[in-house]
């Protein structure tokens, strides 16, 4: 069978056994399916929460806090946004290290030591000090806690996602795995929940001088609700199994060397699927602010609020597009998600400029929804690339390289833009390129709605088998 075609999936499915319909998993799977989405969810809402309520306070108060020499405000936000970055360019090698280890150990040792790490490194965010206390060390210590938050990031999203993907039925697990999906605009939700409320009952000067720090703070509770949860989640059993022949028979490599060698289209396809929702997403809910404040002088609270509606509403459309791509295919949801992503700039912005706060909610949240359309396959369409044996090392690298291309300086690259040509267009035709590139890869795909895991391992095994006859 060759690489390239459309993979058999006539593989067995352990979620079936016993039910009257072969293709409907029993309640007793169900239950326990539930179980292991909870877990990735609660644990990914945690570490999202982190990661995204430093974005917010990137446009909100570190240009100011870490940065307050800066030339013009827009050029504070910009450095703050290079300390942003630095957390995307520590996540592939939090990728590489956290999918080695998960493709040898397993995915919940993995997915404990990422929440601990970017728990310890929120927290410690809270307690820094300002520039005007201890000079250029305040950015510098920033610097540091913000490349160990983005490492264990890197390691986060691949065990999570894996670990419902390989528990999966093969006909839902769009849907299963969409939802440690929608456990990132929780996350992000949470995170402008409490800035909003600080925003509220405190006086800007307070907020800016130490109400930020509390939602920082507040990580450290929640980190450890999210590790106790995660202490009583199990590895999947083909990923058990997997592990058990490679031990036995010694032959079978794993890890980011074996994935870049034995499936580097695999790898460039992620990345490619992942380049405009990567984009698409931190100009929505990052540079959306630095628009609205920057050029409108927009009050940041109604912003917030308005963040706040649209993440609910994106929380609640991810499972919804999930379960279509398992309907009628991964890559027409896909597409279709590329295709509207790149309208989205051109009709938002003029929306964003009538600053109604109804219209500017309506057209966050539409951009949102275009997201989901492409977010929402990610772990099924990126697990169903890889076999088991490196299949986190697999997805953790294409999903985490995208990240400094794309998440990292998409703000940076938006903000220089609207600085250089005061004007939104620039920053809609940016979006374009993204989606094209996006759709183009798309296109390379072969459709595996519906396809056993199991059978992609064997077809694995079988290439492994003819290239070692071959040597």
């Amino acid at each position: 069978m060759s690489a390239d075609s459309r993979i058999n999936t006539s593989g067995p499915d352990p979620y079936s056994q016993g039910a009257s319909d072969p293709g409907k998993p029993t309640p007793t799977a169900v239950a326990g399916l539930k179980k292991i989405v909870a877990a990735s969810m609660v644990g990914t809402v945690v570490e999202w929460y982190e990661f995204f309520l430093y974005a917010t306070a990137a446009s909100l108060v570190f240009g100011k806090f870490f940065f307050p020499n800066a030339n013009t405000p827009l050029d504070g936000i910009i450095a703050a946004f290079i300390t942003y970055a630095v957390g995307f360019i520590a996540r592939p090698l939090g990728g590489i290290v956290f999918g080695q280890i998960g493709d040898k150990l397993g995915r919940k040792q993995t997915l404990q030591a990422t929440i601990i790490l970017i728990g310890v490194s929120t927290f410690l965010m809270g307690c820094l000090p300002g520039f005007n206390n201890v000079g250029y060390w305040a950015p510098a210590m920033l610097v540091v806690l913000r490349f160990v938050q983005g490492f264990a990031i890197g390691g986060e999203w691949g065990g999570a996602v894996l670990l419902v993907a390989e528990h999966s039925p093969d006909k839902s697990r769009a849907f299963w795995s969409s939802w440690p999906q929608a456990a990132v605009p929780v996350g992000n939700l949470l995170a402008t929940l409490v800035l909003l409320i600080m925003s509220w009952i405190l006086p800007g000067d307070q907020f800016l001088s130490w109400g930020w720090r509390v939602a920082f703070w507040l990580s450290a509770v929640i980190v450890f609700v999210g590790y106790y949860i995660r202490t009583h989640v199990t590895e999947a059993p083909i990923f058990l199994e997997a592990r058990a022949k490679a031990e036995a028979e010694k032959t079978a490599s794993y890890g980011v060397k074996e994935v870049v060698r034995k499936y580097p289209k695999g790898v460039l396809q992620a990345m490619g699927l992942r380049f405009a929702e990567n984009i698409l997403y931190y100009i929505i809910v990052s540079f959306t602010i630095v628009y609205l404040v920057a050029v409108h002088k927009y009050n940041t609270s109604q912003l917030l609020l308005a963040l706040l509606i649209a993440h609910a509403v994106h929380f609640a459309v991810i499972p919804q597009v999930g379960r279509l791509a398992d309907r009628i295919g991964r890559k027409p949801v896909y597409f279709a998600g590329a295709v509207l992503g790149a309208t989205w700039a051109f009709f938002a912005f003029p929306m964003f400029d009538t600053q109604n706060p109804a219209i500017i909610v309506f057209a966050v949240t539409i951009g949102l929804c275009f997201h989901a359309l492409m977010y929402a396959g990610q772990p099924a369409i990126m697990a169903e690339m890889f076999p088991t044996r490196m299949r986190y090392s697999g997805v953790s690298l294409g999903y985490q390289l995208t990240s400094i291309l794309a998440g990292s300086l998409a703000p940076i690259i938006a903000t220089a833009l609207l600085q250089q040509y005061h004007s939104w267009v620039p920053v809609a035709i940016y979006i374009v390129i993204a989606c094209i590139i996006t759709g183009i890869t798309v296109l390379t795909l072969r459709e595996t709605k519906g396809a056993s895991l199991r059978e992609i391992d064997a077809e694995d095994a079988r290439k492994h088998n003819l290239e070692t006859a071959d040597v």
